[in-house]
């Protein structure tokens, strides 16, 4: 938790107008929201926001909130607009270092499966998996050599091996990474696009 963030404080009857003055000179809208502090809007600088999380978006932030001191926080919810895809505000929640909390943990491939090279096709089902873990021993992503993996062969979440500490809630037969037959993996391709959407319609009552 090495992460740290300056969050200065805010009035939160602040109107339309001041809010847009304020993303327009560089600064964020926040709100922290935590058992001990309740609700605090905050703003914080966009370029040391964005160099801060550019790593692990998930990771935990020591935010120094000036009236507040020091508090672990992590990023519970980013409003970006929908066209410029430009930050609009950022939800923070404080941690409680003592309880075990739930996140996600990216998926990082390490190497090209061997299936690959013999003419296979590699697929990706899972990005991130679901784990309960205590802050402390939070991962900011999670490394899975996949050079093995044969033509017809997957890796699944079973077989991902996390520290002692992480619990993972995703389903363990969920696949994470298979490599298919080029064949099998065109049909496939094909099935999805193929398949038309058919929408349910209620039956007429007699």
């Amino acid at each position: 938790m090495s992460n740290s963030i300056v969050l200065n404080e805010r009035s939160s009857q602040q109107s339309g107008s001041q809010i847009r003055e304020l993303r327009t000179s560089g600064r964020i809208p926040a709100t922290v929201y935590g058992k001990d502090i309740g609700s605090v809007s905050v703003m914080v600088e966009e370029k040391s926001f964005l160099a801060t999380i550019k790593e692990n978006p998930r990771a935990i932030l020591m935010a120094d909130i000036p009236t507040k001191g020091k508090k672990p926080v992590t990023i519970q919810h980013i409003q970006k607009d929908p066209i410029t895809r430009k930050i609009l505000h950022i939800d923070f929640h404080q941690l409680n270092m003592n309880v075990a909390m739930d996140t996600k943990v990216t998926i990082h491939f390490s190497g090209e499966p061997i299936g690959v090279y013999e003419g296979g096709v590699m697929q990706v089902e899972l990005y991130e998996v679901d784990v309960r873990c205590m802050p402390d021993d939070l991962l900011s992503a999670f490394e899975v050599d996949i050079t093995k993996i044969g033509i017809g062969e997957h890796l699944l979440v079973s077989d991902l091996e996390f520290h002692k500490g992480v619990e993972v809630l995703t389903d363990p037969t969920a696949v994470v990474i298979k490599v298919s037959p080029a064949i099998e993996a065109e049909l496939e391709d094909e099935s999805a696009v193929a398949t038309p959407v058919v929408p349910e319609v209620d039956k007429p009552t007699a």
